[in-house]
């Protein structure tokens, strides 16, 4: 599996909250495009998370049949990272090497095994890189 970026959760919920009109914007255009040509992927921790905020802590929560209807339409189809026992041991060696929080250090680790170039998020470090990978904040100004 390779493909050329990892979407971390805060894009898909600037894309579904809309509360701020640009970042909106900028995150469903990199979603969209992910989606249309193949090329983006997501973990199943951005699974996990995008689920729990958009049913319990969104500004306006999503009900079930509309989670369902985003789990299916938006994050299933790029939904290409599993958890395995290499994914938390590379997670814990980049912890320890670059010091990020454990979950940062997981997305990162199901990036890199994806085998992207770029991990979208804005949570982190604009412009570093691990490896191959660079992570880029698509909302700096």
């Amino acid at each position: 599996m390779s493909v050329e970026c990892f979407i971390d959760t805060n894009l898909f919920l600037y894309q579904i909250e809309n509360v701020d009109k640009r970042k909106s914007h900028i995150a469903d255009q990199i979603i969209r495009k992910g989606i249309r040509t193949k090329n983006a992927c997501i973990s199943f921790q951005v699974v996990q998370e995008c689920l729990n905020v958009l049913l319990r802590k969104a500004v306006v929560p999503l009900n079930p049949m509309e989670a369902n209807r985003y789990f299916d339409s938006v994050l299933s189809p790029l939904w290409q990272v599993m958890p395995n026992h290499d994914l938390y041991h590379q997670g814990i060696e980049i912890q320890a090497r670059y010091r990020f929080s454990f979950y940062d250090s997981l997305i990162i680790a199901a990036s890199l095994s994806a085998g992207c170039r770029i991990l979208y998020t804005e949570d982190m470090k604009h412009d570093q890189k691990i490896g191959k990978l660079t992570i880029h904040n698509p909302f700096r100004v």
